[in-house]
């Protein structure tokens, strides 16, 4: 795979992002590995980079049996999160953003310190110095929402837009959590915290393994979306998307036009 190749196809993601218009996904024509699939998601996040953006903090996929059910795909997988994707608690998101857009509900973590090898399940209350209620926006750039595992790699794991809610001490225990998401107040999701990997934590750890494998860096102050606990719900225009996690507050956004 050329490096030629691999910025072109970063190129096309970009520009389907930008001009918010879906392409095919790349797997149907193209062969490409996974680690070929990071390096593309690396030229994808230089090309935000050129363009002002830095990096702020990285999201863990399909941590969820019922999400890889949901995707078809079989491994967990991290994509990379920039200063434009993070919006204000409570604030409004317009729906023209994106091409087909949905909400998920998330917990996340701040780092406390940079993570330069794999840690532990032990070690993860020394490498973070909050935890709470999250939301994740996620938009394929491909037709349909339709992808491969390599697919979904190249394009950043769908990554689209976050928002956080207030940051709480970390614990240790951060199982059996109730997570719901609520749509004008209404219940449309809930899962249970136990659905990220058997425990949050471990989404934490699985992160530093995947981290160093694909050289993304894990530095301190940088948010980790460890995972959505549901399915991932469509968003419209003028609805109030509300994310709740037992014991960890809320996030909440507003759509519009």
């Amino acid at each position: 795979c050329h490096m030629s190749r691999i910025e072109e196809f970063a190129k096309r993601l970009h520009g389907a992002q930008k001009q918010r218009k879906a392409v095919p996904q790349f797997k149907e024509n193209e062969s490409f590995s996974l680690k070929e699939a990071y390096e593309i998601q690396h030229a994808l996040i230089n090309e935000r980079i050129k363009e002002g953006e830095a990096l702020i903090g990285i999201k863990m996929g399909f941590t969820s049996e019922a999400k890889m059910k949901q995707m078809g795909v079989s491994e967990m997988i991290i994509g990379q999160l920039t200063t434009s994707m993070q919006y204000q608690n409570g604030g409004d998101i317009s729906q023209s953003n994106f091409i087909h857009p949905r909400a998920e509900p998330e917990v996340y973590f701040r780092l406390s310190k940079d993570i330069t090898s794999p840690i532990s399940l032990d070690d993860c209350l020394d490498y973070i110095d909050g935890v709470g209620a999250g939301i994740e926006i996620i938009d394929s750039r491909y037709e349909n929402f339709k992808f491969s595992l390599e697919d979904v790699v190249a394009d950043n794991c769908s990554s689209a837009a976050f928002v956080t809610g207030i940051l709480h001490e970390p614990k240790a225990d951060l199982k059996n959590l109730h997570m719901k998401m609520e749509v004008n107040s209404e219940q449309v999701e809930e899962g249970n915290s136990n659905d990220i990997l058997g425990n949050p934590l471990k989404s934490l750890v699985a992160a530093s393994e995947l981290a160093l494998k694909y050289q993304i860096p894990l530095k301190k102050g940088m948010i980790v979306l460890a995972g959505a606990a549901t399915p991932a719900r469509f968003t419209n225009e003028n609805e109030n998307i509300n994310a709740s996690v037992e014991s960890l507050d809320s996030a909440f956004f507003r759509t519009t036009k």
